[in-house]
């Protein structure tokens, strides 16, 4: 399988409890960072639990 990268890009401010913690669960921890995952479905679903505020890229 690749690599997906994220890029968390909006404040979590004003969101739900569980948003900022599925964005800690991605090792996300400040606005801007950008972490490597491994593109399984589990992280999928995680990003599009919170896909308002990430931004997700294919990594080769």
């Amino acid at each position: 399988m690749g690599k997906v990268r994220i890029t968390w890009i909006k404040s979590a401010i004003g969101y739900s409890r569980d948003q900022r913690a599925t964005l800690r669960a991605l090792g996300l921890r400040r606005l801007q960072q950008s972490v490597e995952q491994e593109d399984v479905p589990t992280v999928r679903g995680m990003t599009e639990k919170v896909r308002h505020l990430v931004r997700v890229e294919e990594v080769q």
